[in-house]
């Protein structure tokens, strides 16, 4: 029978607390993460070059369905084909490559906070929390329905990490505030509570227009400077198999003209939405990627574009979504190939499909998180709290995540190879049959030799059974809460922040944004 864990002092429970906070807290500095690794590159130029020509193909021959009237007319008069029904569009390769070929290969978003601005492309890569989950989940709360509060929580965990670069999109759906209006007020929670790049959802034009009049407010900047400086951030999906809706649409008109981020992510689930073979796939995928990329060049060219990959599989037993899996990876590293080869930035996404902040949730995001390096994946969406197949956001899982992110981001820290590192003087020192503990070169180093876990517990058995035998789990959940506790929000101007404020109760006042 296994023992019962004695029960903690408070003094034990706070000096628990303390060394899995690292006293408080031991975490990687705030940094701009580059990639110094060739990338992993799967196919061959001739396989490669196959999925791109098949693509061109379907734009040219299938067609793809634009269900927006205006966007239809814009490429029109760019020289696409209209089918009589008025939706279905058809690009012949030359407008298409010629569209693509005018976006940027490297730009800059800017944040609140100029030290948060990032750089999307090149060997840059960024990581982002999970976006747009409806429900929320820790240890103690169980599975609820997402709300303010916890979304809140959230953007707390997403400012105080350094590791996390940006919020992936609402990291949970605030449920709780009506429709119309919830764009304005997490929005507005965005920017208090967090000074890093924000993110909207492309749905209509009202509720781009809102947030980017909210964001010029925040930074203290008029429209010159925001079509200057890209200040806002959009993912669009295509509605797999071969068609962008209109709420999409309009959003994606809005945000290009005004030179805002706009990320086109097909939703290629192989056997489902695109063919059930990962080349068939990713020849959707390629396809739907294109022709939203090169329509928002036909609108605004030089809009700054993100190339976004998500294809992977279904569990062709029971139909859900599979992530994290080996067919997901490779559809990652080719995705990943195919922007470079466009000289587009790349997103995709730390995913699992695991129904807990278990085993299964951490190697399945391994996995994912492996794909995206070695891939030189520009915007890693998703990349703290994704649980469910995207229906959870997870507290314990964002703190897991946290620690994968932060040992990959020391991954690809470059290694020095000199004299002093070599160690000769310690081998010298110690000779045969010693140990390094008290070497001179280990006292001068010992301290940041290594990475120093933020949930890890390197401890032996006894002392960690004696410490309560906690899982990486428990951990996690009692770290969150104690992030939470010791959170302050970043400053902002009283008079921008009154501006604000001003400005959502306005909007709010006026009903927000009606649905279109």
């Amino acid at each position: 029978m296994a023992r019962r864990p004695r029960a903690e002092s408070r003094a034990r429970q706070r000096e628990r607390q303390a060394g899995e906070a690292g006293g408080w807290l031991t975490q990687i500095p705030y940094a701009e993460l580059r990639n110094p690794y060739k990338p992993f590159e799967i196919l061959s130029a001739d396989e490669l070059n196959g999925i791109h020509e098949a693509s061109l193909t379907v734009l040219e021959e299938i067609g793809i369905n634009f269900l927006l009237p205006e966007a239809v007319e814009i490429l029109k008069q760019a020289g696409a084909d209209i089918d009589s029904d008025g939706i279905r569009v058809r690009m012949d390769r030359a407008m298409v490559l010629d569209a693509v070929a005018k976006a940027p290969t490297q730009f800059r978003l800017h944040a609140r906070n100029p030290a948060h601005s990032l750089t999307i492309g090149g060997n840059v890569i960024n990581f982002a929390s999970v976006g747009s989950p409806p429900n929320a989940s820790d240890m103690v709360g169980g599975r609820r329905r997402g709300n303010k509060q916890d979304y809140s929580d959230f953007l707390r965990l997403c400012q105080f990490f350094n590791v996390c670069h940006l919020p992936g999109g609402y990291p949970v759906e605030p449920q709780d505030i009506e429709t119309p209006i919830r764009h304005i007020e997490a929005m507005r929670l965005a920017l208090e509570l967090t000074d890093k790049a924000v993110v909207c959802y492309s749905l209509g034009r009202q509720r781009v227009l809102d947030t980017l009049d909210m964001i010029k407010i925040a930074r203290g900047i008029d429209e010159d400077t925001l079509l200057r400086e890209p200040s806002l951030w959009t993912i669009v999906n295509a509605n797999s198999p071969l068609q962008f809706d209109k709420p999409m649409l309009w959003g994606m008109i809005e945000m290009a003209k005004r030179n805002q981020v706009v990320c086109v992510t097909p939703f290629t689930l192989s056997g489902a939405m695109a063919p059930v073979t990962i080349p068939g796939a990713l020849v959707q995928q390629n396809a739907e990627a294109l022709a939203g990329i090169a329509f928002l060049q036909t609108v605004n060219p030089g809009a700054p574009s993100i190339y976004g990959g998500f294809t992977s599989n279904v569990d062709m037993k029971t139909g859900s979504p599979a992530f994290g899996t080996p067919e997901y990876s490779k559809a990652t590293l080719i995705g990943s190939q195919l922007a470079r080869s466009y000289g587009l930035p790349f997103r995709a996404s730390n995913v699992n499909a695991s129904n807990a902040p278990d085993v299964q949730a951490a190697y399945e995001s391994e996995m994912s998180v492996w794909a995206t390096t070695l891939g030189h994946t520009n915007l890693v969406n998703h990349g703290f709290g994704w649980l469910e197949g995207g229906l959870c956001a997870s507290f314990e899982k964002f703190i897991i995540d946290v620690e994968i992110l932060q040992m990959m981001s020391e991954f690809l820290k470059p290694m020095v190879v000199d004299e002093a590192s070599l160690g000769l003087d310690a081998i010298r020192e110690v000779g045969p049959g010693g140990h390094f503990f008290a070497a001179q070169h280990t006292l001068e180093r010992y301290d940041r030799a290594f990475y120093p876990p933020v949930l890890s517990d390197w401890r032996n058995f006894e002392t960690w059974e004696e410490d309560g035998a906690r899982t990486a789990t428990e951990r996690a959940h009692n770290l969150y809460k104690q992030v939470l506790h010791q959170f302050e929000a970043p400053g902002m101007d009283p008079g921008i922040n009154e501006e604000l404020n001003a400005f959502a109760t306005r909007r709010i006042s006026e009903g927000g944004a009606p649905a279109q």
